[in-house]
Order: C-alpha cells, then sequence, then structure tokens
C-alpha cells in the first residue's frame, strides 16, 4: 500500500456519500474527524465511523473534539453534557485534577463503544486575563503548574479508555486575546515568559503522542509566521519544548491563516507540521488540501505509526462507581 496523505478530514454529514467514499478510497486521508454535523444518535455515529475506515480500507484513526462544555461534538440526549472545563475544576476545588481524570475515563468510555480512537484533548493553553472567551473556560487553570497536572489527568483518564488524547494547542495559546477561529492572534510576550508560562505544560507534557498546533504570531520568535506556518516555531516546539510525536495543525479552514488552502498546507507542511487538518468536509476543499498537503512519509510516518502503537487497550471499571465519585466530587465533597 502506497504511502497514507498527509492530512485529517471530514465529511459533510451523518452518512458517508459515495462520492466521499469514492475520493477517501482514492486519496487515503491518514485519519477523519467528525463534528456535532456528524452526529446524530449512537447507532447512526457507529455506522459512520466504519464507514469512514471501510473507505480507506485500514483501521484510520477517527478524531473527535470532545472537551466537554461548548466544544463537544455529542450532546444529550444520547451523549452526556459537560460543563465547561475550567468551571468544573473550579467546582470540585483540590481535587479538580481527580475531578477531570474521571470525566475523561468517562468520556473516553463513550467514544470507545463507538469506535471513536482519538479525542482532540488536553487543552494545555495556561489562562490569562486576557485570554479570548472562545477559549477562556476551556482552559484547566491560570498557571503553569495547574494546567500541567490536570492536562496529565486528563491524557490519562482518556489512556485508561482506550482513547489517545492530542495535546493542544502547541506552544500555548492562552496569551491570544482574539479567536483564532476569524483573526490572527498575536502574543507579544517575552521569549523568556513565553517558555517559562506558556511553553511549560506543554514541555512537562511531551510525551504525549499526537500534538495540535496553534494559529498564533509569536514576535518574540517570529514575528511574520503563525506558529501553525513557522519553522521557526516547529523547531522550538521540537528542540526547545521537546515534543517528538505525531504533529498535526488547528483546522487549516480557519480564518486566522492567510492566503488560499493551497498555500497554507504547504506553507504548515513546509515548516514541518507532520499532518494537515481540514474540518469542514467541503469535498472542493478537500480535494485542494488533499493535492496540496501530499504524502505521509519519512519521519512524519515515523511518527504516525508510533502514535498509533500507543492505541491502548481500555481498563476495567466500574462506571457507575466513577459517576459516584464524580456526583461526590461535585456536588459538595471536593475537600472532604
Amino acid at each position: 500500500m502506497s504511502a497514507p496523505g498527509a492530512c485529517i478530514l471530514g465529511c459533510a454529514g451523518p452518512v458517508l456519500l459515495p462520492e466521499e467514499s469514492a475520493f477517501f478510497g482514492d486519496s487515503q486521508p491518514w485519519g477523519f474527524i467528525l463534528f456535532a454535523r456528524n452526529c446524530v444518535e449512537p447507532d447512526q455515529l457507529r455506522r459512520l465511523v466504519a464507514s469512514l475506515r471501510d473507505s480507506v480500507g485500514r483501521n484510520a484513526p477517527v478524531f473527535i473534539d470532545q472537551e466537554g462544555g461548548r466544544v463537544q461534538r455529542m450532546r444529550p440526549p444520547h451523549w452526556r453534557q459537560w460543563m465547561p472545563p475550567l468551571d468544573q475544576i473550579r467546582q470540585a476545588g483540590s481535587r479538580g485534577p481527580r475531578s477531570m481524570y474521571l470525566r475523561s475515563r468517562l468520556i473516553a468510555e463513550e467514544l470507545r463503544t463507538l469506535g471513536i480512537d482519538v479525542s482532540c484533548s488536553p487543552v494545555a493553553d495556561v489562562a490569562c486575563p486576557k485570554t479570548h472567551p472562545f477559549l477562556k473556560n476551556r482552559c484547566y487553570g491560570a498557571d503553569a503548574e495547574t494546567v500541567t497536572s490536570v492536562a496529565r489527568e486528563v491524557s490519562r483518564g482518556l489512556m485508561d479508555g482506550g482513547v489517545l488524547p492530542v495535546l493542544k494547542h502547541i506552544p500555548g495559546h492562552g496569551g491570544a486575546s482574539v479567536d483564532s477561529h476569524s483573526e490572527l492572534p498575536v502574543v507579544s510576550s517575552s521569549g523568556e515568559r513565553l517558555s517559562f508560562r506558556d511553553f511549560a505544560p506543554f514541555r512537562a507534557l511531551r510525551d504525549l503522542p499526537m500534538g495540535m498546533t496553534g494559529h498564533i504570531v509569536y514576535p518574540a520568535f517570529d514575528a511574520r509566521h503563525p506558529a501553525t506556518c513557522s519553522e521557526t516555531m516547529i523547531g522550538i516546539i521540537r528542540d526547545g519544548i521537546g515534543f517528538e510525536g505525531l504533529l498535526m495543525t488547528d483546522d487549516i479552514s480557519m480564518g486566522a491563516l492567510e492566503g488560499d488552502l493551497a498555500r497554507r498546507c504547504l506553507l504548515s507542511r513546509g515548516a514541518g507540521c507532520d499532518v494537515v487538518l481540514h474540518c469542514n468536509g467541503q469535498f472542493g476543499e478537500m480535494q485542494v488540501v488533499v493535492e496540496a498537503s501530499g504524502a505521509l512519509e519519512g519521519l512524519g510516518l515515523a511518527r504516525a505509526e508510533a502514535a498509533l502503537a500507543h492505541r491502548p487497550q481500555p481498563k476495567e471499571i466500574d462506571l457507575r462507581a466513577l459517576e459516584s465519585e464524580l456526583d461526590g466530587i461535585l456536588n459538595g465533597c471536593a475537600d472532604g
């Protein structure tokens, strides 16, 4: 089999269309990502996940953003509704990390039963007073130590449930005061402050198998290019932070990035990103992304294979006991 494409793609709706299946079979994207438009009810979603893998003829990774709170693609009535992470951590008090482990373990159980094997979390961005609301309550705290502690527990909960984590948004989105979905954030902190505060959780979690870049400019290091498209910043991620796992872009179609899709893909791949993430499922755009992203080969392919080799077997649990413990933490027993 030829090398897979260096991209992760979505599909348009709750059922894989024949033309999508044929396209995926020809282009062989490395993986797939699901959004709310794809998630109607459990049996439907299970069939869709199987169809995506069938289209490429292999056990391709299937990703989803299921942080909980505003960013969760699977919602009631079929799946649990979670409070925003920062709200839960504050409510749980000293047992915030444990509460997030339990939550992540329960999320992993929901995902695994559907065949979804990658969750795009933890969010290791450090919140600050100017953090944009699109991100603020998705964060785990306002200091690197707290964020690192909680993010480690989120990762552990996912992996204990048989789901791979994706560390995001490397090298740190917390200092951004605009939403990268629509504008390009510029974080003007000094290199020393960035290294001490924003980069620190990612350095501590550098052993995780996959990470996602942030579309952010850091003038202290590269005043021209956002991290996703910056060879300098990818060098810092690899050599300064020490992250050795598969590195994927944030959604390449977000408004923070300039230029057409082909140029964005070429720049991010040229900078050192292993895989391009494209989320909206628009057929014409996916064709461009596949062509411009090229094949996943060399070190990138080795990192991809290493990441999938970490696919864990779920540990047996008593779901009711975990749910009861989490309820106890969040209903007055956090410090008891």
